[in-house]
This record gives C-alpha cells, structure tokens and sequence, in this order.
C-alpha cells in the first residue's frame, strides 16, 4: 500500500482525506512524497477523470522501493529509455505529457508511397529514438496502463472493458499533433448485443469528431483493438476486431501482404499457442461513404492474462512465474529491434530486492549472447539468465507469499 506525505499530513492508499489534499496542492509548488524511500520520493498532482492523482516524476521510477506501485525499473532495461525525454516528454508542471509521432495521421489527396507496415522493427540495429513507431506507441500505453505488471491478485480480472478503462486512463493528460490522445485514440467499448445502435451512435461521434476533412486532406485515427480474424474482401483484406462485428476495417493487398511478411512471427505463434490474443495497432482512414481502412499497422501478442511476449520461451517463463504467485513488470521494445537484448521482466517482490530475468532465444548468435552479458554487468540489479534451446530453465528465485 502506498504512503503519500502531502504537506505535514501522512496517508495511506485510498483514505479519505487524500483526494482533498492532493486538489489543494494540484497547481501549486508543493510535491507530495511517496514514502516508500527513507525521506520520500517527490510526485507531482495530476487530475486524471476528475480525481487527482500523485505521478512519479519523470526519470525517478527506479528511485522507489520495487515492491511500491510507483516503482519502475531502470529504462536501460527496457526500450523505454531510448524515446524518454525525446519522443515522449512529460511535464509535471501541467500534468500533460507530449508524444512525437513517427507516423502520419493525415491521408491527401495524392497516393502516399509505399512504407512499411509498423515501423517498429529495421534491417539495422539502430533505431530513432525522437519519434514513436506504432509499436512504440501500443508499448507506451500498454505500460502506461500497467499491463506489464502482475500481482497474484490480478488472476482472473484481467478483461476487455478492464483493458479498455486503463487503456482510456492511460491516454488522458497526453498529446500528439496538437491532439489530444483520447479523441484520436479508438478503443472499442464492450459489445452487447441489446445496446448494439447505442454503441455504433458513440462510435460514430467519436470518429466523426476528428476524421473529418481538413484543408483537403483526412485526419485519421488510431485503432487500438483485439483481431478476431483477417477475411477476404472483394478487393483486398478485411479485419475483423472483437467487439465491433458490425464494422469491419478495410485493408489493401499491398499493406496486407506487408503485415502479413512482417509480422510472421508473431501471427505464427498466436496460431500454435492457445489462450493467446493478438493485438492490433493501426492508423485509419474514414471515407466519406462509411468505410475505414487500415492505412498503416504493427501488431503484439499477449497472454490470456494479456502480458506481452516476443516468443514462446517468453511465455513459458511468463506462465511459470504467474502460477508461482511471482510480483513482476514485464519489459517491452518500444522502437528497439529484436537485435537489441533487454530484460525479459524484472521481478519486485523479493528478498533481496528486484531482479532482471533474461532470456536468451534459440539460434542466438555469440554477438547476441555478448550484448546480454553487457546489458548484466552493466546493470545495478542482480540478474537470472536462462540460454534457451540449449538449458533447461534455471530454478526461479524463492517468492515471497502474496500481499493479502
């Protein structure tokens, strides 16, 4: 449970009295402390759906205790550090926070040239680190949203509208082309059957609202959802997205046949692993006939406790730490290449503090093996490396029982 110290006055979690403390200081010069560390850790006041919130500032989430809810683990340890300050600038003296996009959300009137689809992954190993990618983005807010973070306690409550309500939270207080993230941000809401004109009415308000024409060329949108299935169309593909069955999103041949190439891997594995979902993240365009195209996509597969993974030795050691009531945040690329090693995850509730897990992948080169050791003996937290295809995996750390 987290301390706050908000002037002279010292609560706990949700007690009453906090939500009035943190409004007098909302504005002001005065930082509330998270007293998870010696003195305190400073926050800042952020007001979130009309409740005021104390944040981390930026760059202190590896100050905080790794069992505190604030704590973060160094950003060398995920792709996080490379677009931190750069693509994605956080300003606690309005709470907002400003993120650069790597990708159009315009569509003219001439045809664009070719790109490719997700311009999260490169031949090279290098990668700008100024601008998002679609998938730097769809890490962003996965994070943001705390879906890389497990507690025992989070068995069976992870749904969709869960999803959505966090995904909607995480996007407040954030801007992009002079927008905010919530109106270009689609989530869909919960399907049900008996609301279905209801639900259709708010979709189109809220897509309407921004993907009208603007000095003769279309906004567009992104679409952040779970694929139920690709079909084929009349002309091209479509996609089906759980939740809007009366929607389908149009996808052209060409950025169909260059997800699909992309993407390989990951649509491989949601394939051969049951209880897996894959996500899409996707700009799109809406004509004035009624129909949505996908002009440019990047996907991610999850967990059935919707934890992101690269492969499936991701998953095994994500399933064996879950059924052993492990604390633990999973790391994610953001823009990196898979050529890059991070940290797997980095378990927080442990004896002897926080722990970075590695995994090296089957078929690895020496160079890659290297790179790991480099990021280890680099790093200030202790590490387990588990040499995947050729070791059984290592004991895991002793857990510590679940916070009741």
């Amino acid at each position: 449970m987290q301390v706050l110290k908000v002037g002279n006055q010292t609560f706990r979690g949700e007690d009453p009295g906090l939500q009035e403390a943190l409004q007098q200081v909302h504005g002001t010069k005065i930082r509330p402390r998270c007293m998870c560390r010696g003195a305190g850790i400073e926050m800042y006041v952020a007001k979130v759906h009309g409740r005021f919130l104390a944040k981390r500032m930026p760059d202190t989430g590896p100050e905080h205790a790794p069992t505190c809810e604030s704590y973060e683990p160094p950003a060398e340890l995920s792709g996080l550090g490379e677009v931190l300050g750069t693509a994605i600038l956080e300003s606690p003296e309005d709470g907002t926070t400003t993120l650069k996009l790597g990708f159009s959300l315009s569509k003219g009137t001439r045809p664009a040239p070719e790109q490719p689809v997700g311009l999260g992954e490169r031949d090279t190993a290098k990668t700008d680190g100024s601008k998002l990618t679609l998938r730097g983005l769809l890490h962003y807010l996965w994070d943001q949203a705390k879906f890389t973070n497990w507690s025992p306690a989070m068995k069976g409550k992870r749904n969709w509208p869960v999803l959505r309500k966090y995904l909607m939270q995480a996007a407040d207080g954030k801007v992009a082309k002079r927008y905010s993230m919530n109106d270009l941000l689609y989530v869909p809401e919960p399907f049900v059957l008996d609301k279905k004109l209801e639900i259709a009415q708010r979709r189109m308000s809220h897509i309407m609202k921004v993907a009208s024409p603007a000095g003769g060329a279309k906004r567009m949108m992104i679409l952040l959802g779970e694929v139920k299935e690709f079909a084929p169309a009349r002309y091209g593909h479509k996609v089906v997205i759980k939740h809007v069955p009366d929607m389908p999103f149009m996808m052209a041949e060409d950025i169909f046949r260059r997800m699909n190439k992309r993407f390989e891997d990951i649509i491989g594995l949601h394939n051969a692993l049951d209880g897996t979902k894959l996500i899409m993240i996707g700009t799109f365009s809406y004509s004035n006939a009624g129909v949505a195209s996908i002009e440019e996509a990047a996907l991610m597969l999850v967990t059935e406790n919707w934890i992101p993974i690269d492969h499936a030795f991701d998953k095994m050691l994500l399933d064996a730490l879950v059924q052993g009531d492990y604390y633990f945040i999973k790391g994610l690329k953001y823009n990196l290449t898979q050529a890059r090693p991070l940290a797997c995850v980095v378990l927080t509730h442990l004896q002897q503090g926080a722990t970075a897990m590695y995994i090296v992948p089957p078929g690895a080169s020496e160079e890659y093996l290297g790179a790991v050791n480099d990021v280890i003996t680099a790093s200030k937290i202790p590490s387990w490396l588990w040499v995947a295809g050729s070791d059984a995996m290592p004991p895991l750390p002793p857990a510590v029982p679940p916070i009741a």
